[in-house]
């Protein structure tokens, strides 16, 4: 299903990249389970209005070692380490347990033996994918071209479309195909066009690493160099077409529902009908997102040759299977990986298998997880932590001072219609139809990929299924869905730093109390604002508030611009600008809702620390992290998050309790005068 419209929390976005882990030197002992806030971790040499993450974190940030199996350290991603031992347990008991035939225990057990294999695996070099690249060389024209990009549709592996399936944004109840701009390789469009030195470095390790795919498979050296450069400047003339990373974040500007006859007659070179047909799909119309890039892609095809045409889809075969064939493949997949994150060594196999597993029979796993490690108590602290913020939120909306009462009615009448899902789905998908043989990894991952595909062609032309979720249970993370207006907290993230059963209300509503309040803004954020309560766009706003939001936005945008991130490299304001408004509305409304408790309305102090410090400690040490710098060049570049000592800091520098919890002053680098501190909700 299509996940771009999400908007989430993105605990450490590293994990996206490149797994996630760190070292965590110790900091999980029975201390933090009896204290919770890391009184160790506290730099009080720095001035909490100087530099609050700083403050938080300092004596954390002068020892914490990258691991150099990872591009990225932190608080979060302890979390996540833990979640892959507990992943490995599971997966190695139902390997050896002898589960019955078709059970969810043997399917995920044996794809995880079979990726364990690193013997048969890598005997079988890259005979696994001479079939598809026997149907390249066969190709002929482009009809046939279209056929095989078609068929790898279906197994999971797109290349110059970009296929998916989702609510319909004019209609939310009922589901539409969609159709992304796709077809290159580097990160998004401006890595082909951008000339700096860490830009060129990357496009280079990108380059080597399509000529190491062609030797591997039996092309020359020279050649190698030459189809490489053949394949890339077709990436970059696609590249061209498409809208850049802030240019996506136009809500209106990316639904362009059309009539499917009219693109099949507009765009005859892609042969819509005949995709469709081969896909195993039919549609009335589509929303097709990005037109201008489809627009260039049928001139494209009649102007690239068809042998050029094979070298590229050649190329994108070997890419995208890489990592599930024999050593040499994973090592030049690995090699790029490493320019481009960071990431000196690769993370054991274990680790990598367990992530497949998990992105492939994802829910099959997820109800081995949730079964040994959620407990039923943690769901229903959730829904009364939710309950808390919900209503705060509505206190906060009723006391706007920039918003008239009617828009105000609506406002409210949406949050109240925020429906929420905790810890895991109440309906789990069937795996029935999926097969896994113990002793043949890479047919294994096309199995389960042709089987994610199949479920998500399913829900075509239908209604929407509410229960649906678009996230693992162990997955550390958690998100808003606007067409379905509903806020999403898996399992993986219910736990300590954010959350625990045990903990002291600060340190649970500073944790995971900003979560849900984060999530929830974003029905609000600049993108969220702008579906009413059903999930379709719609302009619910007068167009005087809407002007007075519009400002705050700007004003926002602005902030965020002149932070610095490494050297000369700053945030983008605009990109990030929906996740900087649900960091500010998410502290906010966690403190209410805080402030709603016994703890909140004392100044009692533990460990030194008032109710009211404790809470913005827990904010800040959720986030401590250190990354490496290129990780850090292609999250800014990418990511629609800021960096984690600006989503402490950006918030709490316009936030008047963080003031009074620490005696902020003029001169204090924090410091901002009453009336440049920036209240959006």
């Amino acid at each position: 299903m299509h996940k771009s419209r999400l908007a989430t929390f993105a605990i450490g976005a590293a994990l996206c990249c490149a797994g996630a882990s760190c070292h965590n030197n110790g900091t999980h002992s029975r201390l933090i389970r009896e204290h919770f806030i890391e009184t160790q971790f506290v730099d009080s040499s720095v001035k909490p209005g100087d530099d609050f993450y700083r403050f938080a974190n300092g004596k954390w940030s002068d020892t914490a070692k990258i691991p150099p199996d990872y591009p990225v350290a932190g608080s979060g991603l302890d979390v996540h380490r833990g979640i892959q031992q507990k992943l490995k347990t599971l997966l190695e008991d139902a390997s050896k347990n002898g589960a019955g035939a078709g059970s969810i225990e043997q399917k995920v057990g044996d794809f995880y033996t079979s990726g364990m294999d690193t013997v048969l695996i890598n005997n079988r070099g890259y005979e696994p994918v001479n079939p598809l690249l026997a149907q390249i060389d066969a190709i002929t024209d482009i009809p046939s071209l279209m056929k095989l990009v078609a068929a790898e549709e279906k197994n999971g592996n797109q290349t110059l479309i970009g296929f998916s399936v989702d609510a319909d944004q004019g209609n939310s109840r009922m589901n539409i195909g969609l159709l992304l701009q796709a077809g290159i390789g580097l990160p998004e469009r401006d890595y082909y066009f951008r000339t700096d030195s860490a830009t060129v470095a990357v496009q280079n390790a990108y380059k080597n690493y399509l000529s190491t795919l062609f030797r591997l498979t039996g092309t020359d050296s020279i050649n190698a160099v030459k189809n490489t450069g053949t394949v890339y400047q077709v990436e970059k003339d696609m590249a061209a077409s498409h809208k850049t990373a802030v240019e996506l974040r136009n809500v209106k500007a990316n639904y362009n529902k059309v009539a499917f006859a009219k693109i099949d007659k507009e765009q005859p070179n892609i042969g819509w009908t005949a995709f469709f047909r081969n896909i195993g799909g039919r549609a009335d119309s589509v929303d097709m997102e990005q037109a201008g890039y489809y627009t260039r892609l049928n001139t494209l095809l009649q102007t690239v040759s068809i042998p050029n045409w094979k070298l590229y889809l050649r190329a994108h075969i070997l890419k995208n299977y890489a990592g599930y064939l024999s050593q040499p493949f994973q090592d030049a997949a690995f090699s790029y990986r490493k320019d481009l994150t960071g990431q000196q060594v690769q993370q054991a196999r274990w680790e990598r298998i367990c992530g497949v597993t998990d992105k492939k029979l994802g829910e099959a796993l997820g109800q081995l997880y949730v079964k040994k490690y959620f407990p039923p108590e943690a769901r229903q602290r959730m829904d009364v932590l939710i309950d808390n913020l919900i209503e705060a939120f509505a206190a906060r909306i009723q006391k706007l001072d920039w918003m008239s009462d009617s828009t105000k009615i609506v406002a409210a009448e949406k949050l109240k219609a925020i429906r929420r899902k905790i810890g895991y789905p109440d309906k789990w998908r069937d795996y029935s139809r999926v097969h896994i043989d113990r002793s043949k990894y890479f047919e294994n991952i096309v199995a389960a990929s042709r089987n994610n595909f199949d479920f998500q062609l399913s829900q075509l032309g239908r209604q929407v299924d509410e229960s649906l979720w678009f996230m693992t249970p162990p997955t550390l993370n958690a998100y808003y869905d606007p067409t379905r207006n509903d806020i999403n907290f898996p399992a993986g993230i219910l736990q300590f730093p954010f959350f625990d059963k045990d903990a002291d209300d600060a340190m649970n509503y500073g944790g995971i109390g900003a979560v849900i309040g984060h999530e929830i803004t974003h029905g609000f954020d600049d993108q969220g604002a702008q579906y009413d309560k059903t999930g379709n766009i719609h302009d619910w706003w007068t167009k005087q508030d809407k002007a007075k939001f519009d400002e705050k936005v700007k004003q926002i945008q602005q902030l965020y611009d002149g932070f610095v991130v490494l050297d000369s490299l700053h945030l983008n304001g605009k990109l990030t600008s929906g996740e900087n408004i649900a960091d500010f509305g998410g502290i906010a409304i966690a403190y209410d809702a805080f402030k709603m408790t016994q703890q909140g309305q004392t100044d009692s102090k533990i460990d030194g620390f008032t109710s009211d410090q404790r809470f913005f400690l827990a904010y800040a040490q959720a986030w401590r992290s250190k990354y490496t710098d290129a990780i850090m060049r292609m999250l800014v570049h990418t990511d629609p998050h800021s960096t984690p000592d600006w989503r402490v800091l950006g918030p709490l520098m316009n936030f008047e309790p963080f003031y009074k919890a620490f005696s902020v002053q003029p001169g204090n680098r924090m410091y901002r005068e009453p009336k440049d501190r920036i209240k959006i909700w």
